[in-house]
């Protein structure tokens, strides 16, 4: 069985909208480097086709990447869940087309499963109770406004497991789902 990992950036508020407080690059070689160990214990990189198709238009035509995230993404099986996309036109790529196929890569053999951006299909994950575990790097900064991880109705039961800082002053906290 696969675990299903939500990675998310997000803001001391909670926010996941990436807005002018995300910065990809600015995070330092430590949460580098962590990002490139979580991204060697995933062999499945799930989002929606907003996200997918957004990904594949910037990510494939990077050129001098010296991070790792385009040959990360360029190699890892990409799963994307849409109910209108036919051609993926970014190769490996399945298209699921609801969560009920989602729940089925679950179950294939393989390593962890994880699913960043996509706020719509995270929410739609957290509701069905497909999410094994979450990983929040939280940025220092309040915004007040944008979408959240978790939606009103979805209450949750968190353990956390893991924490890490980095000298970026941005902190890694992974959380597992527990039953209530």
């Amino acid at each position: 069985m696969r675990d299903l990992i939500v990675t998310q950036n997000i803001t001391v508020d909670g926010v996941i909208e990436a807005g002018d407080w995300f910065d990809p690059g600015g995070g330092g070689q430590d949460l580098l480097d962590v990002l490139n160990e979580q991204a060697a214990r995933a062999d499945g990189f799930l989002t929606g086709r907003l996200t997918f198709e957004s990904m594949r238009e910037f990510w494939p035509r990077q050129t001098d990447d010296k991070t790792g995230v385009t040959a990360y993404l360029n190699q890892v099986h990409k799963y994307v869940v849409s109910t209108t996309l036919q051609d993926p036109g970014w190769q490996p790529t399945t298209v699921l087309r609801n969560l009920d196929d989602v729940r089925r890569i679950k179950t294939e053999p393989g390593r962890d499963i994880v699913c960043t951006g996509s706020i719509s299909l995270t929410h739609a994950l957290i509701a069905a109770d497909l999410v094994d575990e979450y990983r929040l790097f939280v940025y220092p900064t309040v915004v007040a406004t944008g979408r959240h991880l978790f939606p009103e109705d979805s209450p949750q039961s968190l353990q956390l497991t893991d924490t890490q800082s980095f000298d970026s002053g941005i902190i890694l906290l992974i959380y597992r789902p527990t039953t209530s």
